[in-house]
């Protein structure tokens, strides 16, 4: 095969070198055409790059058989979807009903009539081009249907920040954060679990939405540069529960499975986000209890407050902030937080660092 040669590349297996020279003669001209004389060498270059677009493959040969050959190729991700036609002299409804079982996409009979292998060679050739377009289809629309939907999602959070603006480049910047901490703690044997159901992915682009509910809390609550008084507080606790019901209606006129994971991680961001792992929270959730997203949401959104100038406060510098989340000040307490997503935080410190200057209002 030429190393530009850009014609379908076609894969031979056959023991027989009778049989190879029959079908090299009938396809040559058309295809890039390879040749193993085995199994487990059909098994290594099917492998190879660019993969075979299609596989000629004998049933009967010493060592793997055809059928063994296949199974192989159809359980490995790079060469389940490569079309394979199995070459035989049996003729027999359950050995070709067992075949196309195992994924073959047809039979051809020796001795071979030149015409027929041509015909079925280029009809597979032609449907897998077909559903390769297909596929490539589906993934552009599904990227731009994901776009879409965390543009949307984004939309909503800025919503909140305009209610809220000193805030500035909030969003972002715990959007890091948390994205920071989630890829630390993905293979953590007490998150594994979590993150292998719902994706880092959806918790990335669920984050923004966190104070979401801010829209229901009145201007004079929001902006105040003093304390809240007891009733003032409790105003600006409601906006979790606005958030959550929000995320609530929207799952209402979704009513769609493939948003299911999205709109649970929404939820859970938004109503959880200032629970503390020692239960003094603004629901009162304690410890395992709070769910994933709120304990790195609630660890991403206090480190971000204390280090950024609000209408209440000071900025507090990095070291600062740290030095509160890990020890304590009084009104931040290290028994607020997951102890593991603690020990993250404190293992990743520099990226939080970081990700804050970059980010800067």
């Amino acid at each position: 095969m030429l190393k530009n040669d850009t014609r379908n590349k076609v894969l031979i297996v056959d023991d027989s070198n009778a049989n190879i020279q029959v079908l090299m003669e009938v396809l040559r001209h058309e295809y890039a055409v390879v040749v193993a004389t085995d199994g487990e060498k059909a098994i290594r270059m099917a492998h190879l790059h660019p993969h075979p677009d299609i596989i000629l493959l004998d049933v009967n040969m010493p060592g793997k058989s055809g059928y063994e050959v296949c199974a192989e190729l159809k359980k490995t991700p790079s060469t389940k979807d490569i079309p394979i036609i199995f070459i035989t002299t049996l003729s027999r409804h359950e050995e070709e009903k067992y075949g196309l079982d195992l994924g073959a996409v047809d039979y051809i009979i020796k001795p071979f009539c030149p015409d027929l292998v041509k015909a079925r060679v280029r009809n597979h050739l032609d449907l897998k081009l077909h559903r390769d377009h297909l596929e490539e289809l589906v993934d552009d629309r599904t990227r731009e249907l994901r776009l879409a939907q965390d543009a949307a999602i984004y939309g909503l959070g800025i919503l909140a920040e305009y209610r809220d603006p000193e805030t500035g480049q909030h969003l972002k910047r715990t959007q890091q954060y948390v994205q920071l901490l989630t890829e630390h703690l993905q293979n953590h044997p007490r998150f594994r679990d979590y993150f292998d159901q719902y994706g880092v992915h959806t918790l990335y682009v669920s984050t923004p939405i966190h104070d979401i509910g801010k829209v229901g809390v009145p201007d004079h609550i929001l902006h105040k540069p003093g304390p809240l008084t007891i009733d003032e507080f409790e105003q600006m606790k409601q906006h979790t529960t606005y958030g959550r019901d929000t995320v609530l209606n929207i799952e209402k006129l979704m009513n769609h499975a493939s948003y299911a994971a999205f709109l649970q991680c929404a939820k859970d961001i938004t109503y959880t986000h200032h629970e503390r792992w020692d239960g003094t929270g603004y629901h009162g959730m304690k410890g395992e209890e709070i769910p994933v997203p709120g304990r790195l949401m609630a660890l991403a959104d206090i480190y971000d407050a204390l280090v950024s100038k609000r209408v209440y406060k000071p900025a507090f510098s990095h070291e600062q902030a740290v030095a509160i989340i890990t020890r304590g000040d009084g009104r931040t307490q290290p028994g607020h937080f997951d102890p593991d997503v603690l020990q993250a935080f404190v293992e990743q410190q520099e990226g939080f660092r970081r990700i804050s200057a970059e980010y800067q209002d």
